[in-house]
């Protein structure tokens, strides 16, 4: 009996290969080509023909009037999202085991049902009496929903094809399998043809398809990345699984902007929003204790304050101990080096540890100098002033440079009843103090003699 041919793929970008290669000569990565069968391309290939001509539409002719949004009913979910669902659009949801993920789209799912949409939820993984004991928890809702427990491909296009739902949850990509695909679930021959036939039933029946991804250990949707590239819209699901708050984060949005957050608090009747995150992530913020400072960041087009915590203590091993939870642990590194280097301050035989506490994963440069001064404030154990809030971000030559939406942080520092607020000096220069004292600060030698 013959051997079927077989083809290699890289997990990462989706690359094809006649061999097995080390390194990935499309995004370069080592050790992700995998073995998958070919899959046979029969008679039902589309081919041009001169009974079915496609021609070009004029941008001009396209209507937009059966692509207006649908509000998830969750305020939070709408603003991650842009606005709300586009009909038609296909969204990955990512996230960590037990994060949450399908426990916010069943919210949703029975939300629009009381709304008289009609949804189908589709599971791989869970059985319908799980699925209702799930719903059960969530509270009390009308309307019905329409729950399917299926993983073969036609099948479920079938189903689709016939009933026409407003919105389809698949939960998860990794479970569907196509008959004429000979490799196993979850492969990545699988994940793409499942991927395909979902978006090109969203794209010509006008379905909005949410699709739930497993990720790997790195934090990534496991599979080849050309699924991301496929859909509209990508969300992640971020939090510590014992934590109370979940973070839901647009990392690709064809309809709507990629910075924004949503979050979210997981409590025994599912998730709830949180709408002032703010207040929410200062709650039981130490007083008169040391390395302990807040910061002020923007979060698309949200403020969001958050407690920047430093413990600096000398260390017991030959090499330091540098720990960073929440932030890059680079980015710490790289700013320790600045102290040292333009404040003089000697922290080679110093252990660090840098918290953002709340659990939430930033990145933005205006967290800079918050994490100097809360190191600094660490090393010569002297308390912060609770009332003040800082933002801006450092050089490696310790300028504090300007950072964008300044006038919105110093907003919300007003708002929840802070006193002082020292940012860059190109940014205090522009905005109006009304009530609230306004330190600008040029550089770390600055920021230490007027307020350290």
């Amino acid at each position: 009996m013959a051997k079927g041919k077989t083809v290699f793929y890289c997990q990462s970008c989706g690359y094809e290969s006649a061999k097995w290669m080390g390194q990935c000569p499309g995004c370069r990565e080592w050790n992700t080509f995998v073995e998958e069968p070919v899959i046979a391309s029969g008679s039902s290939h589309r081919r041009l023909t001169a009974a079915r001509r496609e021609e070009p539409t004029l941008l001009s002719k396209v209507s937009r009037e059966n692509n207006c949004r649908i509000s998830t009913e969750i305020q939070e979910f709408d603003r991650v999202l842009g606005g709300g669902i586009v009909s038609g659009s296909m969204v990955l949801v990512g996230g960590d085991p037990g994060i949450g993920k399908s426990t916010l789209l069943l919210q949703m799912c029975l939300l629009l049902v009381s709304k008289n949409h009609k949804v189908l939820y589709i599971s791989g993984e869970e059985s319908l009496q799980q699925i209702k004991i799930r719903a059960d928890r969530l509270g009390d809702y009308s309307g019905d929903l329409m729950m399917l427990c299926e993983t073969d491909l036609e099948a479920i296009q079938e189903v689709i094809e016939r009933i026409k739902p407003e919105l389809v949850i698949i939960d998860s990509i990794q479970t569907m399998c196509k008959s004429d695909v000979s490799s196993a679930p979850g492969s990545v021959s699988q994940v793409r043809e499942s991927t395909g036939v979902f978006m090109k039933i969203a794209k010509t029946l006008g379905v909005t398809v949410f699709i739930v991804g497993h990720v790997t250990k790195e934090g990534v949707v496991a599979g080849p990345r050309v699924l991301e590239h496929m859909v509209d819209t990508v969300l992640y699901f971020e939090g510590e699984r014992h934590a109370a708050y979940r973070i839901l984060r647009s990392v690709k949005n064809r309809f709507g902007s990629t910075n924004e957050i949503g979050v979210f608090e997981m409590g025994q009747n599912g998730l709830k929003e949180v709408l002032n995150p703010s207040q929410y992530l200062l709650d039981g913020r130490p007083e008169g204790a040391s390395g302990s400072v807040v910061a002020c960041l923007m979060e698309g087009t949200r403020p969001v304050m958050v407690e920047v915590q430093a413990l600096v203590c000398r260390t017991n091993f030959n090499m330091p101990r540098r720990t960073a939870a929440g932030m890059d642990y680079n980015r710490v590194n790289l700013l320790m080096a600045v102290i040292e280097k333009r404040l003089g301050l000697s922290l080679a035989n110093w252990d660090a540890y840098i918290n953002i506490a709340g659990g939430m994963k930033l990145n933005a440069p205006a967290l800079d100098l918050a994490v100097v001064t809360a190191i600094i404030s660490s090393y010569k154990d002297l308390p912060i002033d609770e009332k003040a809030v800082i933002f801006g971000e450092v050089g490696l030559s310790g300028e504090v440079r300007g950072v964008s939406m300044a006038v919105q942080c110093v907003q919300e520092a007003k708002k929840l009843g802070f006193e002082k607020c020292i940012l860059p000096k190109v940014n205090a220069a522009g905005i109006d103090k009304g009530g609230i004292e306004l330190i600008g600060v040029a550089n770390l030698r600055e920021l230490v003699s007027k307020f350290i």
